[in-house]
């Protein structure tokens, strides 16, 4: 005993020295800068203008990071967006930041991480300086205003939503900014793929629409085209920027893991994988992206996978190889309710293409994983936001619900009703 308490005093005074001299260091080595200039930060930034706004986007690097806070934040995995507003309009407007990134960060929490033991002061400074450079509501009319926004990270190009909200108005916009220093994933720059003009079918009307969707293949497939995949259970019609706006909204953001490379449609990988964020980056559901050699009057097609991994949010997070979960339907239908809170939804319809396949007789795709399915593929028409429930059109192709009781039917053997 009386080794141990001489042992355990003398610890507690190596611990104390040390967090005191951290803290120390900390408090003399954080220095506000001296001078903010957003001058590279605008002339890199990309813009858009509507209804008397223009609004301006960059993201900023490491270097940018360290010349406007003194400190690098993408080291706490925080992605800092830059954003002026010109508000030509006759009314004050509030940038909505849950528009940007449903996960925002306030200035803060960025700031927290920065903080030293006994900082005292200069926490207190640090706080105030990164809340001073944070973006400021109301834009007050005819003036312009910027400042930072925080985000969650994109590793090359961004889909930057800026949403503005007046008195019964909203003004949106998307915009797409690169990412400094981005990792170079290949799969990444596919979403900008292109047929050659003479090999697309533009569709004139929904009759033949539907037609073109029925013939797409049911799955994707293994590089050689032998083996099928996951299913193709949706389609997404409209714009890049306003499907992207919808995702980024109900909080899908861009995420390449292992398993997406393996899916093949058309030939090629996935144009762009999307994946559901969930807490403590558990896995969830995913979208994989394929653009079609289809327009729907003038419009682009996708198709696209929806799914989730096996044991849901609950699987181990960080895995690279997910499973599919076999009821590939609920996954299907779990987007198309986000989608409709995204303010993004114009229409929905289903078509077959899929397949039938039912819990006693479901399909098997790579991994030797099984799924099952009532074989209809939703599509989904998107439009610039903002719209309602109320806004979105059913169309009448395959009555869902009456599908639905069809395939009860069939896995209870009742087939006299």
């Amino acid at each position: 005993m009386s080794v141990v308490r001489p042992l355990r005093r003398a610890l507690k005074r190596v611990v104390f020295t040390a967090s005191l001299g951290l803290a120390i260091a900390g408090c003399s080595t954080w220095q506000a800068p001296q001078h903010v200039d957003e001058g590279p930060l605008r002339t890199r930034a990309v813009s858009a203008t509507h209804h008397n706004v223009r609004v301006s986007a960059t993201v900023l690097g490491s270097e940018d990071s360290v010349r406007m806070f003194g400190v690098d934040i993408e080291k706490t995995h925080v992605q800092s967006v830059w954003v002026e507003v010109q508000n030509g309009t006759s009314q004050a407007l509030w940038l909505l930041r849950s528009g940007t990134d449903p996960d925002y960060f306030s200035p803060h929490e960025v700031a927290w991480p920065f903080h030293t033991l006994l900082g005292g002061a200069t926490n207190t400074q640090i706080d105030d300086y990164f809340s001073n450079l944070g973006f400021k509501n109301p834009i007050p009319p005819g003036e312009t205003r910027s400042g930072i926004l925080f985000t969650n990270p994109d590793r090359r190009t961004k889909l930057v939503n800026i949403d503005l909200f007046g008195s019964q108005t909203l003004i949106p916009f998307t915009l797409f900014a690169p990412v400094p220093g981005g990792t170079s994933v290949p799969q990444y720059d596919q979403l900008s793929f292109a047929y050659p003009e003479t090999a697309i079918t533009d569709c004139p009307d929904l009759a033949s629409l539907r037609a073109a969707l029925e013939r797409l293949p049911c799955c994707a497939t293994n590089a050689d085209g032998t083996v099928n995949a996951d299913p193709l259970n949706a389609v997404l019609v409209g714009q890049l920027t306003d499907i992207g706006a919808a995702m980024v909204r109900r909080n899908y953001r861009r995420d390449l893991r292992g398993s997406d490379a393996v899916e093949r449609v058309f030939g090629r990988e996935a144009d762009a994988v999307g994946r559901k964020q969930a807490q403590g980056g558990a896995p969830a559901t995913w979208i994989r992206v394929w653009l079609t050699p289809i327009r729907f009057q003038g419009q682009p097609v996708y198709v696209a996978q929806v799914g989730r991994p096996v044991g849901g949010r609950f699987a181990p997070r960080g895995e690279t190889h997910l499973i599919l979960h076999g009821n590939v339907d609920e996954a299907r239908n779990f987007l198309i309710q986000d989608l409709m809170y995204s303010g993004g939804l114009d229409k929905l319809g289903f078509v077959y293409g899929v397949g039938e396949a039912t819990k006693t007789q479901p399909r098997t795709t790579l991994d030797n994983a099984s799924y099952y399915t009532d074989g209809l593929r939703a599509v989904m028409f998107f439009a610039t936001r903002p719209l309602s429930f109320s806004d979105v059109q059913l169309i009448d192709w395959v009555p869902y619900l009456e599908q639905r009781e069809a395939i009860q039917r069939k896995e209870t053997g009742d087939a006299s009703k």
